[in-house]
């Protein structure tokens, strides 16, 4: 027999039986069978190598040397295969649909701050930003808030006494209790007439109830001219609230105070017989106007400050802020 055919066939055929082998077993019989030392295969090509001439001897060594190593090293892969676990498909239905990966999706106040600014652009006022840290210059004194006032009591601020340090101010610097601190910096580089809003984080260590949180969102808006009046600020409010939450949304106005509005009311709406309060408004004061560089005899403004969450739980009959900030999942699929 052709030694390279005998080769040639032994090769073929361990493949054949190893591919086969579907246990240790069968696969230690396909071993002893093609690459056994003392009978087998193997040994009658050995047989076949020394009935060679010396001249062909060498080519049919490296023949068979190679053709023993490729028939080792498949036997060696498939015994990998063989001893990996194997899943059980026990009670598997292979026409079942797959399992749908789940989407993220916007969250519901972001979701109210884009439509927030939608109706709020419409009826003409520009969007602008301003830093979630504060001076105090921008979060009290700008805003005619005296040194005195309880406002300004560590108790009702976050103060960062590591970012004044890294500032190098002497003033104190602290996250920002209200968006009203971007209307001073807009008015301070802006000549009127200014019609502004500004949507954003801001920070109180209020007591964390079912409609109170130590950090919440404020749209602030502000419009100066030379002839603003409350009536407008009045019609803007009522307009953007019928927008937002219908036709059938019922607001009032408080009379109140703030020190940067002069007069201020708060302002409320109604949710399943009880009035909630959902933001403050009010006549720019003028030691505000006179800070920033305005003639409060040329010019006069209004500003407001709206709870954005308070309006997202209205819109969708949320009753606890706290279901916004818990992560649940479930609930946030809802919107």
């Amino acid at each position: 027999m052709d030694p390279i055919a005998a080769l040639k066939d032994y090769q073929a055929a361990a493949t054949t039986a190893l591919a086969e082998a579907d246990g240790p077993d069968a696969l230690e019989a396909v071993r002893i069978e093609f690459l056994g030392k003392k009978k087998g295969r193997l040994k009658d090509l050995q047989g076949l190598l020394g009935k060679a001439t010396s001249e062909e001897r060498p080519v049919l060594g490296k023949q068979f040397n190679e053709v023993r190593n490729a028939v080792t090293e498949a036997f060696e892969k498939r015994k990998r295969e063989i001893s990996r676990p194997k899943a059980s498909l026990t009670g598997l239905d292979i026409t079942l649909p797959g399992t749908q990966y789940t989407l993220g999706r916007r969250h519901p106040i972001t979701q109210t701050i884009d439509e927030f600014k939608d109706i709020i652009g419409r009826f003409g006022f520009t969007v602008v930003d301003g830093p979630e840290i504060e001076d105090g210059y921008h979060n009290f004194d700008a805003l005619n808030i005296p040194d005195v006032h309880p406002a300004r009591d560590p108790l009702d601020n976050f103060y960062l006494s590591a970012a004044q340090a890294a500032a190098g101010t002497d003033g104190p610097t602290l996250l920002r209790s209200q968006t009203s601190t971007v209307q001073i910096r807009v008015m301070e580089k802006t000549n009127p007439p200014v019609r502004i809003v500004s949507l954003g984080r801001v920070y109180r260590p209020d007591t964390i109830d079912r409609t109170h949180s130590c950090m919440f969102h404020q749209m602030e808006g502000l419009m100066v001219g030379d002839s603003v009046n409350m009536a407008e600020l009045k019609t803007v409010l009522k307009l953007f609230a019928t927008a937002y939450l219908g036709e059938g949304v019922e607001i009032r106005f408080r009379p109140s105070f703030f020190p940067f509005t002069e007069p201020s009311v708060e302002v409320d709406m109604l949710w399943d017989g009880t009035w909630l309060e959902v933001g403050g408004a009010g006549m720019v004061d003028p030691n505000v106007l006179s800070a920033v560089g305005y003639d409060p005899e040329e010019v006069c403004g209004f500003a407001f400050g709206l709870g954005i969450e308070r309006f997202c739980m209205r819109r969708h009959q949320v009753n606890d802020i706290r279901r916004f900030y818990e992560n649940d999942v479930q609930f946030l699929s809802q919107f």
